[in-house]
């Protein structure tokens, strides 16, 4: 899927590709995407999401919180000679007036203690607040006024967060939307490390040592409603 790391490049603290970052480039290599595409990726990171729908003649902007995400990615498209607009800032207000075939994210998404977000670290790339929402609420709430007729999300998440939830509030924004994939990946360190306080929330199951990860897919579908 020309998803290689080879020469890629990630400046300290940025979030480097896992699998999460695999598993939404899969779902990416079965949108059809060409020269009249339009994507944005929320959370570049590396860049290599982007970079990837840059290869396949996407005209990609992608936008992440971080500087040093911002300086990473577009070196990665310097080193790989690739066309990729990158912006530094919210996603929300960097798109502001700007509509696309295609949205893929792979937003924060770890539950955390701490209700506030972090504004700075390597943390700002996986924590999403009590029940891992917060930047995920966000998108759905902003994917019917940036997609176009037509256009398609893509989204990765943690079971955790609740598929259900995200379909549900796609679905109300008039989306039509459902989980295309899932897979079980084993617990990483940050999981590991709040394993006491997701068993006190109720998010994971004592001794569990598999999280899943699932993939959703949003379309614009053309004409809703009308008829």
């Amino acid at each position: 899927m020309g998803t290689s790391t080879t020469g890629l490049v990630a400046l300290p603290g940025v979030y480097r590709p896992q699998a999460d970052t695999w598993f939404l480039a899969q779902a990416l290599s079965r949108e059809r995407l060409g020269p009249e595409t339009e994507m944005l990726e929320i959370g570049t990171g590396t860049g290599v999401l982007a970079l990837l729908g840059a290869s396949r003649g996407a005209r990609v902007t992608a936008v992440d919180v971080s500087w040093r995400a911002v300086a990473t990615a577009r070196l990665n498209a310097l080193r790989r000679r690739l066309p990729l607009r990158v912006a530094h800032g919210d996603f929300a207000s960097r798109t502001a007036g700007r509509s696309f075939d295609l949205i893929i994210a792979n937003p924060p998404y770890v539950p955390a203690p701490a209700k506030r977000l972090p504004s700075r670290g390597p943390e700002r790339a996986w924590d999403a607040g009590p029940d891992g929402r917060a930047i995920i609420d966000r998108i759905c709430e902003s994917a019917t006024t940036r997609l176009r007729p037509g256009g398609i999300l893509l989204m990765v998440h943690s079971g955790m967060c609740g598929a259900n939830a995200t379909i549900d509030r796609l679905s109300r924004s008039g989306l039509a939307a459902e989980v295309t994939a899932s897979v079980f990946v084993p617990w990483g360190p940050v999981l590991r490390s709040r394993r006491a306080w997701l068993e006190r929330q109720g998010l994971a199951a004592e001794a569990q040592e598999w999280e899943e990860l699932v993939t959703i897919r949003a379309s614009h579908v053309k004409n809703a409603g009308l008829g």
